[in-house]
């Protein structure tokens, strides 16, 4: 669900956050701010769980939009009300200081409206956009390089077949 209010986009995620709303995310995101939108607040007080690809893309953009520093005040991208297991994920990979992360107890925004999924997304679409998110996350922690080496390396493979056309 997303809201305007002023120059401020509120993206409010309820349930899980997975690969499959990640493309989605990343399309919106990047068509607000090329039209002039610089801050984005995702309310997670309903957000049960958070996977690697979603926040591999949510700390992507965090990075791009911070011009690759770490920030916390004034950060583009604000978290919201995010669980304890979300905001434990979000500090063992190394990535919370790329967001504003706040606790309130007010609605940010009322007025939300359903955003609008792309339904058609490719299976090359979706693999790629899984291992730019993990790449994302080992170069931002070294220690993430163990975490997802394995499901890169599957994704690297499985996007060279789906470019060459080949099937499994």
């Amino acid at each position: 669900m997303v809201a305007v209010i002023d120059h401020t986009i509120c993206i409010k995620i309820s349930g899980r956050a997975d690969f499959t709303s990640s493309l989605d995310l990343k399309k919106l995101i990047s068509e607000l701010w090329e039209r002039g939108y610089n801050h984005f607040i995702f309310d997670l007080g309903d957000c049960q769980t958070m996977d690697s690809t979603f926040l591999g893309v949510l700390s992507g953009i965090g990075l791009k939009f911070s011009n690759g520093s770490r920030v916390q005040v004034g950060a583009p991208l604000e978290l919201l009300n995010p669980n304890s297991r979300i905001m434990e994920t979000l500090e063992n990979l190394g990535v919370a200081d790329l967001f504003s992360i706040k606790t309130c107890t007010e609605p940010v925004a009322n007025g939300f409206e359903p955003i609008a999924g792309d339904a058609s997304k490719s299976k090359l679409e979706v693999t790629r956009t899984c291992l730019e998110a993990h790449q994302t996350l080992m170069s931002i922690q070294p220690e993430n390089v163990k975490k997802f080496k394995d499901v890169t390396q599957f994704l690297a493979d499985d996007l060279k077949r789906l470019e060459s056309g080949t099937r499994k």
